[in-house]
Parts: structure tokens; C-alpha cells; sequence
């Protein structure tokens, strides 16, 4: 695998709305708030990347009832990451999502660690998904960590605090992507991580994207619908990537 490239923290301006309203993080001179990630460049080299495909039938509340999000509505997280430098990239889409985002959290669309069907705290909480004019939210970006969520854990820590993306490289399916809005609290919707190719080549976790000329580069192997829907996952991570390297 190529050696990662680190990634060269930048001043910062970033908006993340909030059941409506919005709060501003800045970052000056190089200085970083405790209270906020660092938006970044995307990364010229990734060591993995996954995709989440959320519905309202997912959803789990606090408490590990099935607790269903809004009828209707979905979910597409795609997420690369450098786990080396601690930066992961993210591309959100939700459809069919009515009202204000409503969490205790500083924003209101997360990534959990919490396996399928049970709860878990937010490790990384990202810009909530903005209304284009469509019905269509999205959202799109990259945080270099540490990472910080609003959250506090029973011990009084922020539930992002000493959380590294190599612990969610080592169990992906242990974490789920999800957002929140006020009539929907538990969640909108929910999702958990699977993994896909990264351009192509290894991604150090156990297994390599084949090369193949008529599935764009990437190839999985696996049968069946669930393998062409990560596979059409892989090739979007690899049209992404090739569109930034000709921008």
C-alpha cells in the first residue's frame, strides 16, 4: 500500500445547523477549539471506505427498542477514511426527510458505535444534510479529528474523546450512520457500515478490489444483489476520487 500523505490542517470557517438554527466553529491561525473538528482537504490516498444505506426501519432508540424513523425516507452515507491521519471524508444524502434536525448533540447526523439492533453512543457528529431546493439534503466534506460529538458519557467525557477511526477500521458492522430530526428523535433513519473497495487496490483490512474492465475498475468477491450494490458504492468512491484528481 502507498505510504498516506498528511493532511495539512487549514483556517476554517464551518456552519453546522442545528434543529434549524445554526452555530459557527472557527478555527484561527491554526488553532483548533476543543470543541470542534478541523475541516481538511480531502486526502490524496484513503485506507478504507465505507457505505450506509439507511432506512427508517433501522432505527433504535436509547434504549434498544425498535423505534422506526420517518415513513418514506432514506439514507445514503458514504464515508472515506485515512486512518493514519486521522481524516474522514463524507458524502450524505437523505431523501424524503420532513422538519428540523433535533439532538442533544451538536449536530444531528452521526456515526455510532452501536452494532445492528442495539444503541451505542456518537463518536463523530457531521454538518447535518442541507435542503438544496429538491426535497434532497446533502452534505459533503472532510474532519480531522480528535473528534467531538456535545455528547457526555456517564464518566463525564465527551463521547467522541479518544475515539481513533482505526477502531472503526478494525469492526466496521460495530457502527451505524444515522441522523435525527425532532418528530423523529431515536433517528430519521439508520444504517450500518459495509465496507467497500477503495479504488481499486488493498485496503489493508483483510482484502483487495480486483481490477475489472467492465465494472469500472473495481470488482467484489461476492454474488448476489448485496454485491452489486457495494460494488456500484466502490465505483462512486473511484468516479469521486477521479473527478478531485482532474479538478
Amino acid at each position: 500500500m502507498p505510504k498516506m500523505t498528511r493532511t495539512t490542517k487549514k483556517t476554517a470557517i464551518r456552519t453546522l445547523t442545528i434543529g434549524g438554527a445554526a452555530a459557527t466553529a472557527v478555527t484561527l491561525f491554526g488553532v483548533t477549539p476543543a470543541f470542534a473538528e478541523t475541516e481538511v482537504p480531502e486526502p490524496s490516498t484513503f485506507t478504507s471506505a465505507y457505505t450506509v444505506m439507511a432506512t427508517p426501519d433501522q432505527v433504535i432508540n436509547n434504549d434498544g427498542v425498535a423505534t422506526p424513523g420517518e415513513p418514506g425516507a432514506t439514507g445514503t452515507f458514504d464515508f472515506r477514511v485515512n486512518s493514519d491521519t486521522e481524516v474522514i471524508c463524507y458524502d450524505i444524502t437523505l431523501r424524503g426527510v420532513t422538519g428540523d434536525y433535533q439532538s442533544p448533540a451538536k449536530t444531528a447526523t452521526h456515526i455510532h458505535e452501536a452494532a445492528k439492533g442495539q444503541a451505542g453512543p456518537p463518536r463523530i457528529a457531521f454538518p447535518n444534510p442541507v435542503d438544496r431546493g429538491d426535497g434532497t439534503r446533502t452534505s459533503s466534506g472532510c474532519l480531522q479529528g480528535p473528534f467531538t460529538t456535545g455528547v457526555m458519557s456517564p464518566a463525564g467525557a465527551d463521547t467522541g474523546t479518544g475515539f481513533s477511526l482505526k477502531q472503526l477500521e478494525a469492526n466496521p458492522a460495530g457502527f451505524t450512520g444515522d441522523s435525527h430530526t425532532a418528530s423523529f428523535a431515536a433517528g430519521v433513519v439508520r444504517g450500518q457500515l459495509t465496507q467497500v473497495p477503495v479504488g481499486g487496490v488493498d485496503t489493508g483490512l483483510g482484502g483487495a478490489a480486483t481490477e475489472s474492465a467492465s465494472a469500472g475498475g473495481l470488482g467484489l468477491a461476492a454474488g448476489g444483489a448485496g454485491a452489486l450494490a457495494l460494488l456500484g458504492a466502490g465505483a462512486y468512491v473511484l468516479t469521486r476520487r477521479q473527478r478531485a484528481a482532474r479538478a
